[in-house]
């Protein structure tokens, strides 16, 4: 089994993969609580939480059976190298599984809060539907000659695959609506921070072992820190440089629709107080 050649190194591969975990998992809650102080989804595209929910579970999948299945390790140290590091890191796992949980419960305020005219496209569904119908296909071809790193490489694949797609739908509605009231920008933020330091850790493990194996060895994970900064980017490009003027006014109009909510229904026509002095 590979070990670590640098305590140093070994110490910031550590630091940086907490450090992601920590601006991923944090991400989720930015939207959530827009949510909930708003009472409303107007603004969050649905497909995004839906191909996200796919997303984040097969990633779930591919992490807790490279790190805890003994046999899905051998295989990948058979086909990588016996001297190889599994790159897959305990804060993985955890990111993984909080994000299923995050994300999940953003869809369950999907269905509770005001949603609009929004709804989830059929497209969407159908996109979810043949993902987990051929995940399922891949389990029954992977069973009978134990191909088990074969058959977590396709999650892991699923994950990429739905991590390139899952951001278009609310890029393409905040373009449409030339706003970005509804979708946290600090959801972005947090989360561009996690990619950058996440693909920091696998830099470190690389210089450390003398081998850049666990980029491609791990795709899944190359690509998820590459695709996710280079829509974070794009979002932060809508939010402050294309339509901040639209969000500023977005915000003033839900505050004074507020203010006119609290408003007595029935004003008196009779003389005020100060009249009466």
């Amino acid at each position: 089994m590979a070990t670590w050649n640098s305590i140093p190194l070994e110490i910031t591969y550590e630091v940086l993969g907490w450090i992601a975990f920590f601006s991923w998992s944090f991400s989720f809650y930015p939207q959530v609580i827009l949510n909930f102080r708003r009472k409303s989804v107007v603004g969050l595209n649905f497909d995004f939480v839906v191909l996200n929910l796919t997303k984040h579970s097969s990633y779930l999948i591919y992490n807790a059976s490279l790190y805890f299945s003994p046999v899905v390790q051998r295989q990948y140290r058979e086909k990588y190298g016996l001297g190889e590091m599994i790159p897959v890191a305990a804060n993985d796992v955890a990111f993984s599984t909080h994000a299923v949980i995050l994300t999940a419960f953003t869809l369950y305020q999907v269905y509770i809060y005001d949603r609009g005219t929004q709804k989830i496209s059929r497209t969407c569904l159908a996109i979810s539907s043949v993902v987990w119908v051929s995940a399922a296909v891949c389990v029954f071809m992977a069973w009978p000659s134990q191909s088990w790193l074969w058959l977590v490489t396709v999650f892991n694949s699923i994950q990429v695959f739905m991590t390139a797609i899952k951001y278009i739908p609310q890029a393409i509605l905040n373009f449409t609506r030339k706003s970005t009231v509804g979708w946290s920008i600090g959801n972005i933020l947090l989360d561009l921070l996690g990619g950058v330091t996440n693909y920091a850790q696998m830099a470190t493990q690389s210089i450390d072992q003398g081998s850049w194996v666990n980029f491609y060895g791990n795709i899944g994970k190359t690509l998820l820190s590459l695709v996710s900064i280079f829509f974070d980017l794009l979002f932060m490009v809508q939010h402050y440089l294309l339509y901040p003027y639209n969000n500023e006014k977005s915000c003033l109009d839900v505050d004074a629709a507020q203010d006119d909510n609290k408003a007595p229904l029935i004003k008196s026509s009779g003389p005020s107080q100060a009249e009466n002095v």
